[in-house]
C-alpha cells in the first residue's frame, strides 16, 4: 500500500470511530439512560460505577472488534455471560423505553390501557422464547 492510501484508511477510520462515539454519547447523555437507570434501581450514589463501566465497555468492545480474538473456554462460561449480556440489554431497553415513555404511548394508540402489564410480559415472555429456539435450534453447541 502506498502512504496515501494508508492515511487515507487511517483518516476513515478515524471518521468512522468519531462518528459512532458522538452517537453513542449522544444516545446516553441526551437521553439520559444513565441517570434514569439509577433512579429506577434506586442506586444514585453508584452513578459513577455506571458511567465508568460505560466508559470501559466502549473501550473494551472497540478493542474487541479490531482484533481477531478467539477465547477458549469452556461451554459452561455461556450462561453467565449469556446472562450478563442479557441483563444488560435489557436493562439499556428499558432505561430507553422509559425515557421515552414508549409503552404508555404504545397502549394508547392501539387501545389496551387497561391492560399494559400484560402487553410488556407478552413481550418479555416472546422475546425470551424467541431467543431458546434461536440457541435451541440454529446453535451448534458441539462444533
Amino acid at each position: 500500500m502506498t502512504t496515501l492510501k494508508v492515511l487515507l484508511v487511517v483518516f476513515v477510520g478515524f471518521a468512522g470511530g468519531l462518528a459512532v462515539g458522538t452517537g453513542f454519547v449522544a444516545f446516553l447523555v441526551v437521553l439520559g439512560v444513565i441517570p434514569r437507570l439509577t433512579q429506577l434501581t434506586k442506586t444514585t450514589k453508584r452513578i459513577h460505577a455506571y458511567e465508568w463501566s460505560a466508559v470501559a465497555g466502549a473501550i473494551v468492545g472497540g478493542w474487541m472488534s479490531l482484533c481477531h480474538s478467539v477465547w477458549h473456554l469452556s461451554k459452561y462460561w455461556l450462561v453467565p455471560i449469556g446472562l450478563f449480556h442479557g441483563v444488560f440489554i435489557g436493562m439499556l431497553a428499558a432505561a430507553l423505553t422509559e425515557v421515552l415513555n414508549v409503552w404508555p404511548i404504545l397502549a394508547k394508540r392501539i387501545g389496551v390501557d387497561d391492560k399494559i402489564v400484560i402487553l410488556l410480559m407478552a413481550i418479555a415472555f416472546g422475546k425470551v422464547a424467541g431467543s431458546l429456539f434461536h440457541w435451541l435450534y440454529f446453535v451448534d453447541h458441539f462444533h
